[in-house]
Order: C-alpha cells, then sequence, then structure tokens
C-alpha cells in the first residue's frame, strides 16, 4: 500500500524538515510513502477564508484519485491512540488499498469539497500546531503504528 501526504506550504524549518526526513526514511521500510506540497496561496490577503478553502480545496482535489482513501487531520477528527492507529493502518492494507493519503489542511481548515470527498477524518490532538511540527508528529505516529505492526521495541505497551 503506498501512503502520501498532501500538505498546504513548503516549510523552511530546517530541524523540523531533518526530524521528518529521519522518519520519512524509516517509514520507506516498511511502505511507499512520499510528502507533497502544495505551494502556500499568492496574495491571499485578497481573498475570503472561505475563497482561501476553496482554492485550496481545489489543488488538493486535483492530486487525489477517485480510488485513494482520504483521510482529512481534522481538530474535529476521531482520536486514536498509537496503538488503534496501526489497527486503522493494519485495516486498510488488509482491505487491500492501493493508496492512502492523509491531508494536512490550511490555517483554515478544508473546504467543503474536501470534506465531502474525505473518507476518513483524524485528530493527533485537542491542541493546535504548526504545519512543520503537524508533518513531524504525524510522520512520527505513522513510524510508530508500523513498529507496533511488526512487534518492535519502539513502542512500549
Amino acid at each position: 500500500m503506498k501512503i502520501t501526504l498532501i500538505v498546504i506550504g513548503k516549510e523552511n524549518a530546517e530541524i523540523f524538515e531533518e526530524a521528518v526526513n529521519y522518519y520519512f526514511k524509516k517509514i520507506n521500510f516498511y511502505s511507499f510513502f512520499e510528502i507533497m506540497a502544495i505551494p502556500y496561496l499568492k496574495n491571499c490577503k485578497f481573498l475570503s477564508v472561505e475563497e482561501q478553502k476553496k482554492t485550496e480545496g481545489e489543488l488538493f482535489l486535483k492530486k487525489i484519485d477517485t480510488t485513494d482513501f482520504v483521510v482529512v487531520l481534522d481538530e474535529n477528527g476521531k482520536k486514536l491512540s498509537s496503538v488503534d492507529f496501526a489497527s486503522f493502518i493494519q485495516q486498510n492494507m488488509n482491505a487491500g488499498l492501493k493508496k492512502l493519503v492523509f491531508l494536512i489542511g490550511g490555517a483554515y481548515g478544508f473546504s467543503e469539497a474536501v470534506y465531502a470527498r474525505k473518507n476518513y477524518s483524524l485528530s493527533l490532538s485537542n491542541m493546535t500546531f504548526p504545519h512543520i511540527m503537524t508533518r513531524l508528529i504525524f510522520s512520527e505516529q505513522l513510524y510508530r503504528a508500523f513498529t507496533i505492526l511488526n512487534h518492535e521495541p519502539y513502542h512500549h505497551i
């Protein structure tokens, strides 16, 4: 199963990028994993929040195939423990999914079109994090999920 993380914006925070790349390499040992960045919108100060979400949503939807299982990372999504997240990954692998796509939205969340397209909503926390930290937290949790599934000592139950 291929796993893709699609995010808004390319970050220039080297300390976080180094950590994200660390987990990126580790995850690719278990499954093909890629991170795709959609550029930040230009001149967005002239757009309303709804126009921003709509434009970002259109960019997200262009990157998603009709057969993809889409998970939005959203503050109102389902909260899972690390073990439950590992089970979620396993269930999707067992279902024979070709591609599992996770989305990290812009500052105002997702457009209605993206919410309509999603298959699942997942919350990483009740707290709000900067995008680059969300990438890091998600990447670490995905790596953790694979170590749980492979009964490796990284995650101590």
